[in-house]
């Protein structure tokens, strides 16, 4: 596919074409009687110089005289709808508000960006799928980024007209009545989100709080003076389990303390309370409760309880929708105003086309698909793109209020931020007009608009997206078998290195994925991603965080190889097979390697927050197998 063939990454609703072309000057006029065009404007004028080294000027004039003119324009329904008119003599710019302005220039810096200083005369008449287009990222469990990251991504995510980003906290906020929560977790300050949300707002992003309620509760549980609230102390290796007792009324209590410190800091209404997998509801403290009832009885009372208090803070309360599903009856007992989040992150997932309960009980509803990057260091691609585009159809379908898809970061949060970012464009286009996405081409698209590459890049991003889809037995085997140790994984393997399960991630045993993983799929990974030119060069003239989000995959695709020459040694070591002392030496150096680079990458975006445990799985790794070497002829 030639370049100039590209279509815009997230593609127009309507655009008709006008007859000649426009030709950027060496010095253009950027026209507008706004000061808050500025920042986009901006944007345009660094990309003009970037790209094609032409040096535009920005000017404030009520006649709208230049080479490009914004005009406001009441007769442009929609706040985020906008006209872009491409004509020989000029460009302009017409929207109702400022927001399709601000739209409507990033539409016309990715025409920049594919087109070259000559763009094809046209109309384009623009506005969105869904009013709630969003992006959700961990930072509970690994990464806390630093707030310039933020800042960078959420530049990218309004560039391609998301307008609604979450960040998922647990114990990465500085409570003032509860400090010692998020001791050790680099939290956010209150300030920190007061800041992240001044520049959401700049770029026209609605920043919503989204906090673990109730349940995923297990590091404020772990606690001493909070351990008396859990519902089934123990479970799941936890001291105090991992959820809230919901008949407590001092669960109740903290949830309310908790979310009143927390939730009036974010100017917007929606805040996303969770209340997602509480895998001990009725089995401990509630089961009596529960008898008496039902489970599902015991989680709706809880969420009256803390949906009174949202009302009280004048927000609207926003919930995943797993456990309502699983028991229907609740549907019609919810409140009209709270917001359900249906989620599945399989491409065929079976709550998908379930969203039709959800608005067939009047409840307002958010399809949740996800990157599929998380418990992965790349991305399982065929299944991230399968599960936007079909969770994309059925809102559209059903006329459902938007999509938010989601990034996680199980188990340590080792999947780089970069590798993400395809899922978020991808997710970005499908909001905005899901008819008019082609996920046949999307990768070469994205490899464009983000790398400035379409020769190597789109079938190297492939490549690593396909491994993770091979029949190794599970997707995200190649994220555990990096750390699984080689000896049969026990209990005593983690009680010998002292490990905890607030340290180590794995409360239980090591998940098992050695034997499991298929020797031939194994190979395959291994050849696949020791080609050794499988990745271009950097474009040197990338902005600083696409050249990181390139390091990004490398860095991916490196531990996806690492991983499965260790899934490889693992088999011959358990099966008796000899290998030569080398093998495992080489592989010890190469791990040796990979933590030096896995922190640098890791410090570069983010926090310190979890980075020692995951360098301490990785060392424990390396040292097994240097143990191994010594003991092998």
């Amino acid at each position: 596919m030639k370049t100039t063939s590209l279509p815009l990454l997230i593609p127009v609703r309507k655009q008709r074409s006008l007859p000649g072309t426009f030709s950027w000057s060496k010095t253009p006029i950027l026209s507008t009687a706004r000061d808050v065009d500025t920042l986009a404007l901006q944007q345009l004028v660094d990309d003009l110089k970037r790209h094609k080294r032409i040096r535009a000027k920005i000017a404030y004039s009520a006649t709208g005289v230049g080479d490009l003119t914004i005009q406001r324009d009441p007769s442009i329904k929609g706040k985020e709808a906008y006209r872009l008119v491409v004509k020989e003599d000029g460009i302009t710019i017409k929207a109702s508000s400022d927001t399709g302005v601000y739209y409507a220039i990033q539409t016309l810096r990715d025409m920049l960006h594919i087109s070259g200083n000559t763009i094809e005369c046209c109309q384009i008449d623009d506005f969105p799928d869904f009013k709630r287009r969003g992006i959700y990222y961990d930072v509970a469990r690994g990464k806390v980024p630093h707030i310039e990251t933020l800042k960078s991504l959420i530049e990218r995510l309004a560039h391609w007209k998301l307008n609604e980003f979450q960040i998922y906290i647990k114990n990465t906020f500085t409570w003032a009545s509860h400090p010692n929560i998020g001791k050790g977790f680099s939290p956010y300050t209150p300030a920190d989100i007061l800041e992240i949300q001044a520049h959401c707002r700049l770029h026209n992003i609605r920043f919503v709080p989204s906090i673990a309620t109730l349940s995923h509760s297990e590091l404020t549980l772990q606690l001493p003076e909070y351990r008396h609230l859990a519902e089934l102390p123990g479970f799941h290796g936890w001291e105090g389990g991992t959820m809230l007792c919901p008949t407590d009324p001092k669960s109740l209590k903290l949830t309310k303390e908790l979310h009143n410190e927390f939730l009036p800091l974010f100017e917007s209404t929606d805040v996303n309370l969770c209340c997602d997998e509480p895998w001990e509801l009725g089995r401990g403290r509630s089961k009596r409760a529960a008898d008496r009832t039902s489970r599902g009885e015991v989680y709706l009372n809880f969420l009256l309880k803390i949906h009174k208090n949202c009302e009280k803070l004048g927000k609207r309360m926003n919930i995943w929708g797993d456990i309502v599903l699983k028991y229907p009856e609740l549907i019609k007992k919810l409140p009209k105003n709270v917001v359900m989040l249906n989620w599945d992150y399989s491409a065929t997932g079976g709550n998908i086309p379930r969203t039709k309960e959800f608005v067939d009980a009047g409840l307002p509803v958010i399809a949740c698909p996800g990157t599929s990057g998380w418990q992965r260091h790349g991305t399982d691609l065929p299944n991230a793109i399968g599960n936007v585009s079909n969770f994309a159809r059925t809102a559209k379908k059903y006329g459902i209020d938007g999509i938010l898809n989601t990034d996680w970061g199980d188990f340590g949060h080792r999947n780089p931020l970069g590798v993400s970012l395809h899922g978020y464009a991808h997710s970005a286009a499908h909001s905005w007009n899901t008819k008019a996405v082609d996920d046949e081409i999307f990768t070469e698209i994205f490899a464009k608009h983000v790398f400035n590459d379409v020769e190597r890049m789109p079938d190297a991003i492939k490549i690593l997206g396909e491994c993770a889809s091979l029949p190794l037995s599970d997707s995200r085997g190649l994220y555990h078998t990096l750390v699984e140790p080689l000896r049969l994984p026990t209990n005593r393997f983690l009680k010998s290195f002292k490990l905890t399960p607030l340290v180590s991630h794995y409360p239980n045993d090591f998940p098992n994925f050695i034997d499991q993983s298929n020797p031939d799929a194994l190979r395959t990974v291994t050849e696949l991603l020791s080609q050794k030119d499988l990745w271009p060069k950097a474009d040197a003239t990338l902005p600083q965080f696409e050249k990181r989000a390139f390091a990004d995959y490398k860095l991916a695709a490196t531990m996806d190889l690492i991983s499965s020459q260790h899934a490889i040694l693992g088999q011959a070591y358990r099966s008796g097979a000899p290998l030569p002392s080398v093998k495992y030496s080489d592989w010890a150096d190469a791990m040796t390697s990979l933590m030096q680079s896995f922190a640098e990458n890791w410090n570069l975006r983010n926090r310190p927050s979890r980075l020692a445990e995951n360098l301490k799985l990785m060392r424990l790794a390396e040292k097994e197998c240097r143990q191994i070497a010594k003991t092998t002829k």
